[in-house]
């Protein structure tokens, strides 16, 4: 029996993406003229046949393939949130009768702009991009990939002009200040590269605007980082550097990041919740991290997930859909990291 043709076979013989030679093939912008015959030539010559318009809604209709792809800083060792969101996003699917696949973006292949190979070769019908990643590689995505087949999870940027869900980040920040407030704190800073996602920007606004609400300024050197420009991989416990005159309590952008200020703060001598109150965010920490139980937002990933994919199978099948920024709320969740300021 004769072998199929695939897309990706005619890309390879000319030289481009499988993407462009769908394109090409369906009528799409975006292939100049000379390209299009080249590609139209080649495929009639290996007896390439297109799915006809019935089978097409057949199968749209039954299940689609959607790949996730995420950064590799966001896979470190004890940072696994976006992989449990992965496995929530892959059992989701399942019920759903589609199939889930994930690829790992490397920093180099984010330097470069490199296209995705689940992209490249079309192995997919959808994409859930997890995470930040730089303008100019999302730029490059848009170029590749109509913005009708992704959707962004915990990610959001109005500039982009691309749709997404994202936690309440900015109010679960804020809840989080305010009940620090309400238990007779005033002196709070904030752990978290303010600007390193958009999500830490948000939690980061969230702090400062329970800071003005109660007539307190934002003091700079309360504001610590918690990983590295260059990399973005979040710093161990000795790698923190505190100011010499420490606040009261600290609102962490995420659980990972409190236990390492937990864990920093006994390396000094100090414990939580005695001398210092710790908040984080998620209400997902590794087991065996942190002694300490943290006060936390919680974040709804199961909802965030149902939201997702509900979002963007509704792009796929072309039906109406809320666009551009989704948010999912969270709830407080109040445990032993924070004691009353006396």
């Amino acid at each position: 029996m004769a072998k199929s043709v695939k897309l990706a076979d005619i890309a390879k013989e000319l030289g481009v993406s499988a993407v462009t030679v769908s394109k090409a093939l369906s009528g799409q912008k975006g292939v100049s003229e000379e390209m299009r015959e080249k590609i139209v030539e080649l495929a009639d010559e290996l007896g390439y046949k297109q799915p006809s318009a019935n089978k097409k809604q057949e199968q749209s209709s039954k299940s689609f393939n959607i790949a996730v792809i995420v950064h590799e800083r966001y896979l470190d060792k004890y940072d696994s949130f976006y992989l449990r969101l992965y496995q929530k996003i892959a059992a989701s699917t399942a019920s759903l009768g589609c199939l889930s696949l994930m690829e790992v973006v490397s920093f180099d292949a984010e330097r470069d702009c490199k296209i995705p190979m689940v992209i490249d070769e079309n192995k997919a019908d959808g994409f859930i991009f997890i995470g930040k990643f730089s303008k100019e590689y999302i730029h490059n995505i848009n170029k590749q990939v109509p913005q009708a087949l992704c959707v962004y999870l915990d990610s959001s940027d109005a500039r982009l002009n691309v749709d997404s869900v994202i936690s309440d980040s900015f109010y679960g920040a804020y809840y989080l200040t305010n009940y620090l407030f309400e238990m007779g704190h005033t002196e709070i800073g904030f752990f978290g590269n303010v600007m390193a996602t958009s999500s830490i920007t948000d939690r980061y606004l969230g702090y400062a605007k329970s800071l003005m609400e109660h007539g307190r300024d934002i003091e700079k050197n309360w504001i610590i980082d918690d990983r590295s420009e260059e990399s973005g991989f979040m710093y161990s416990s000795d790698e923190i550097t505190l100011p010499k005159i420490l606040p009261t309590a600290f609102v962490c952008n995420c659980d990972l990041a409190a236990s390492t200020m937990i864990k920093r703060l006994e390396n000094e001598g100090y414990k939580v919740p005695e001398d210092f109150s710790v908040v984080g965010y998620d209400n997902f920490l590794f087991p065996g991290l942190c002694d300490v139980e943290l006060t936390t937002y919680e974040v709804d990933m199961d909802e965030m997930v149902r939201m997702c994919l509900d979002l963007l199978i509704k792009k796929l099948e072309g039906k109406p859909y809320k666009k551009g920024i989704n948010i999912v709320e969270g709830k407080l969740i109040v445990r032993a990291s924070v004691n009353p300021k006396r």
